[in-house]
């Protein structure tokens, strides 16, 4: 199978998006079709990897960035049946590597694929980064 990357946002599979971050995404479970949906409209920049013969989004990520030195790398996915094909890779590389921000500081928060991050230079943070956790209240 033949895949290819593309950053238009208009290209999007909304639902697609939706459907895996709502039933797949252990970080993402809990937000609305609303939060999601909003989440896609300010995106700083959004890539997918699609099937080349059917043109279905099999691969997704978002960031959000102030566009000069800093972006947030967010909602990276590969669905099953695609993965082991390198897409992980093409869609991180596209978004930080190929993109307006290879330059940028880049963050990301998750609790697996940390080898594949790892490849474009993520490590843990050193001791100029502070985070506050999100409120439970």
């Amino acid at each position: 199978m033949e895949y290819e990357f593309d950053d238009d946002p208009q290209r999007i599979d909304r639902d697609a998006v939706w459907q895996w971050l709502s039933t797949e995404a252990y970080w993402a479970r809990w937000r609305t079709r609303a939060d999601v949906e909003a989440q896609l409209d300010s995106a700083w920049r959004v890539v997918a990897a699609y099937r080349r013969d059917t043109g279905e989004l099999v691969g997704f990520a978002r960031a959000i960035s102030d566009g000069v030195a800093f972006g947030y790398l967010a909602d990276v996915f590969v669905m099953d049946a695609h993965r082991g094909h390198g897409l992980g890779k093409g869609l991180v590389s596209l978004m930080i590597d190929e993109g307006p921000g290879p330059h940028f500081r880049w963050t990301l928060f998750t609790s697996d694929a940390h080898g594949l991050y790892r490849r474009f230079g993520f490590a843990e943070p050193d001791h100029t980064a502070l985070v506050r956790p999100a409120s439970t209240v």
